[in-house]
């Protein structure tokens, strides 16, 4: 990860998966206060207007895709303990 690079750093499980459902890379985790899994991503326009549809409910993924990327980011939670 470029330490220049703009981040965003998400803690909603649901939200991350439909951006890595949606074809955006996850570049990394970080705990935060609390023992808190983040995930990071680029903050760009790609992921803004993503996370725009998913808030708005107007996203559309294949669900077993986001079934598959919830169960592996879960797996890298408690992969980072």
């Amino acid at each position: 990860m470029d330490i220049d690079e703009p981040v965003i750093k998400i803690h909603d499980l649901g939200l991350a998966a439909a951006l890595i459902s949606s074809g955006i890379e996850l570049l990394g985790t970080q705990r935060g206060v609390m023992q808190r899994v983040y995930f990071v991503f680029p903050n760009n326009d790609k992921v803004g207007r993503t996370m725009n549809r998913y808030w708005n409910n107007t996203l559309k993924v294949p669900a077993r895709l986001f079934f598959d990327n919830t169960k592996a980011l879960k797996s890298r939670i408690y992969e980072t303990e």
